[in-house]
């Protein structure tokens, strides 16, 4: 068949071809990037959809605006005022998760041949959602502390991107959190070249101590004119369910206006279902609650994860031990390859992902990321002991 030349420029994901692998019987995985489900607040979204559909059956069972459903875009304005983005319901829109948000961004703003900026390593569908609109994707180095800001800078002043993509906390692959100090100059950086920045943030609620410094959103009232060139994509499915499939995008009003456009083309809006059990489970109050037990699960398995992998592969391996999120990023002693790591731990029964498909350009063979959210203690120690044999 003639498909479209767009596809092209793509390949389907290498995360979603190693879940095939998955199968086996008493495999362990540390590849997914999967909230754990038994830390689902069941109840709490129970109790939300059975009042949904006893109070008012019929508007959440109707289509609906693109937008959103008014009381889940209220909700959510609550939701973020609460974390220090005073935005305003008309301010924002609903989609299917924070991806239709990334995928609304290409589709309104990238043209074949754009270039657009990315961390190095970054989220792995972001890059191929850029590439599929045609964007030209860069890399910029990231450490511990998140981009390195002055090389993104001439970065910037060298290809004049269509936008930058970031992950301030706890990104994914590489769980960095971007410092205070940076989030500042990316501002600062945004408006004096008037450039786009999108801030993704699915998993800055998943801190294990204090809190990560506040968002680039927030802190776009300290700097003047970085408000105009900065949109926030955020999502319920890390912290509360990726079953319901609410994210939703905050940006300027031409984006939004454009955004909005582009989600009537492809899905009409977002379930109105799912939207009112969002709404009416933060109208509870449960979440604060909720994420106190995921952050305190996530801390425990993170720092048994952090010990094994010292105390099992030693100098083999080098990392950050994460502060948030669900992920280490790790690299290989003496730049020995991850891939075939991977295929050797897959034998051993226990499956992580090497981390050359989340470079735009340049891979790092020798890195993988590890994510710890679906493992309890017993699995992770289990597991990093099979790698151990793999090594």
């Amino acid at each position: 068949m003639p498909f479209a030349d767009r596809l092209q420029n793509v390949e389907t994901s290498a995360i979603r071809e190693l879940f095939k692998l998955l199968g086996k019987p008493g495999i362990i995985s540390f590849a997914g990037g999967f909230p754990d489900p038994s830390l689902f607040d069941v109840e709490g979204i129970r109790l939300a959809s059975e009042a949904v559909l006893r109070d008012a059956p019929g508007p959440v069972l109707q289509y609906g605006a693109t937008e959103g459903y008014g009381p889940a875009r209220e909700q959510i304005a609550r939701f973020m005022a609460a974390k220090g983005m005073p935005v305003a319901p008309e301010g924002l829109i609903v989609t299917t998760g924070s991806q239709q948000a990334l995928d609304l961004i290409g589709k309104t703003m990238v043209s074949p041949g754009d270039k657009v900026i990315v961390e190095a390593p970054t989220f792995l569908a972001t890059i191929q959602c850029f590439r599929l609109y045609g964007a030209e994707v860069i890399g910029a180095p990231i450490d511990a502390d998140g981009v390195q800001v002055e090389a993104l800078e001439c970065l910037i002043e060298e290809h004049r991107p269509k936008l930058v993509y970031l992950v301030p906390s706890f990104g994914n692959p590489s769980g960095a959190m971007l410092s205070l100090e940076r989030r500042r100059r990316v501002l600062e950086i945004a408006a004096r070249t008037r450039t786009l920045v999108v801030e993704d943030d699915p998993y800055g609620e998943l801190y294990f101590g204090a809190a990560p410094p506040p968002t680039l959103l927030a802190l776009s009232a300290e700097v003047p004119g970085s408000r105009d060139w900065l949109a926030y994509c955020g999502s319920f499915s890390k912290i509360l369910s990726p079953g319901l499939r609410v994210g939703w995008l905050a940006a300027p009003a031409a984006l939004l206006a454009n955004a909005t456009m582009c989600k009537q083309f492809a899905d009409a809006h977002t379930s109105n279902l799912t939207q009112a059990i969002a709404a009416q489970y933060l109208a509870l109050d449960r979440m604060g609650a909720a994420l106190d037990r995921v952050r305190q699960v996530y801390a425990a398995r993170a720092r048994v994860m952090a010990e094994q992998l010292r105390a099992v592969l030693g100098d083999a391996v080098a990392f950050d031990a994460p502060q948030g999120g669900m992920f280490f990023w790790a690299r290989l002693a003496g730049g020995r390859d991850a891939g075939a790591f991977a295929q050797r731990a897959i034998e051993k029964l226990v499956a992580f992902v090497p981390g050359a498909p989340f470079y735009a350009q340049q891979p790092d063979h020798s890195t993988l990321r590890l994510s710890f959210a679906t493992a309890d203690a017993a699995k992770i120690e289990e597991g990093i002991a099979r790698l151990g044999q793999a090594l």
